[in-house]
């Protein structure tokens, strides 16, 4: 088998890519080493960047978000009993946020996909990557008891933070992470959301709370735990009652339960491999960065990277130009850099940890005071939440 660029990993971020590519013309297979199901699953993000919603429009799949999506125009902070809406659109000159679930847009490229007739091999086994430090790369891997070669031009390394595109360049790789003190309850439920905000961020003394819309219908809520707990300790009853109390009473007293569709406890952690270029072989999404969940910004920070790789391989088929490849990494970690600054401010700012106590707690309070009464901070909250634009800071 042979074609021009390789995506290992059927998750959104390889999805998006594969589909941008054929949109262009340009061939790809894509390599998923989980079956259809599993990687559908998968319960993630649902908060989006217009830049996402453009991309999934540009990819020809925009027409189920732009009719089920729920377009946001504010998020709400909620502290000291007390809630303050922060008007997101107003403060970035009419720029939104659009609700909707990272399992509907995999849904949406697995279906383009399909219909297309494009290749997608499912439940690869020992997946490895070869040659990409010279001038022709393959891929191999085993299905059906037989292994298999696929010979191409490029590698793009879509397969998530414990996927073998990483691991193949460990050792030419610096990684930087911070591991944070405590992980997320998350309950999905069919119940109508508390806010019509698309998201409400709570801190209080008992720790973090969050209230996201998935629809109408369905609403993703989460309480900060400690990292050791697990999901058998805590009942539907315990989670709705902890999330009531990190919330103001007006909204604990109005918020509607339902039993929990799907419920986990993720770790929060900070990390950033660099460089995202190896020879013909590149990291994108998940492979070469993690941002903790508070700031919306895992998905929609893959989705810049696929932005900048399929420009990048585009200008390389289309215009005979490698500039985009040779400058992809660079692009790429300035836009990752600057979501991970983002990300962890946001998470610092609204959780509780356990070395800091009351003092800590205090403080908090004295910069969302004025965070919430300077337009200046307002804004900078806005811009960044919104996303800022592919080209922010590059010359």
């Amino acid at each position: 088998m042979r074609t021009q660029v390789a995506i290992i990993g059927a998750g959104p971020s390889g999805l998006l890519l594969g589909q941008l590519l054929h949109k262009a013309g340009i061939d790809n297979v894509i390599i998923e080493r989980q079956s259809p199901d599993y990687v559908l699953g998968r319960i993630r993000a649902g908060i989006l960047e217009q830049i996402m919603v453009d991309l999934l429009h540009e990819a020809g799949v925009g027409e189920r978000v732009a009719k089920e999506g729920t377009v946001h125009h504010s998020i709400e902070l909620v502290y000291k009993n007390t809630r303050h809406p922060i008007d997101v659109t107003g403060l970035t000159q009419g720029k939104v946020v659009t609700a909707y679930g990272q399992t509907e847009i995999t849904r949406d490229l697995m279906d383009a996909r399909q219909a297309a007739g494009l290749p997608t091999v499912y439940n690869a086994a020992n997946v490895s990557v070869h040659g990409f430090d010279g001038a022709k790369p393959s891929v191999r891997y085993e299905k059906d008891g037989q292994t298999h070669e696929l010979q191409c031009d490029f590698i793009a390394g879509c397969d998530g933070f414990h996927g073998v595109c990483r691991a193949s360049v460990q050792d030419s790789i610096t990684e930087y992470e911070k591991v944070y003190p405590f992980g997320w309850i998350g309950v999905l439920a069919d119940v109508p959301p508390v806010s019509p905000h698309a998201v409400v961020y709570a801190n209080s003394e008992r720790g973090f709370g969050l209230c996201s819309m998935r629809s109408l219908t369905r609403s993703r809520y989460y309480v900060q735990c400690p990292i050791d707990d697990k999901v058998e300790q805590w009942s539907d009853d315990r989670f709705w009652d902890e999330l009531r109390r990190r919330l103001d009473p007006a909204m604990a007293e109005a918020i509607v339960t339902g039993p929990s569709i799907e419920k986990s406890i993720a770790p929060l952690r900070s990390f950033v491999a660099e460089p995202m270029r190896f020879g013909r072989l590149f990291l994108a999404g998940d492979a070469a960065h993690i941002v903790p969940p508070t700031g919306a910004k895992g998905l929609n920070l893959a989705a810049s990277d696929v932005k900048y790789l399929s420009t990048a391989f585009i200008e390389h088929y289309r215009e005979k130009s490698d500039a985009g490849i040779d400058h992809y990494s660079q692009r790429a970690l300035a836009r990752v850099w600057r979501a991970e600054r983002f990300s962890w401010w946001l998470t610092s700012l609204m959780h509780r940890f356990p070395d800091t106590g009351g003092f800590g707690q205090k403080v908090q309070e004295a910069e969302l005071e004025y965070l919430v009464n300077s337009e200046a901070m307002s804004r900078s909250l806005a811009e960044n939440y919104v996303g800022l634009p592919l080209d922010f800071g590059q010359k």
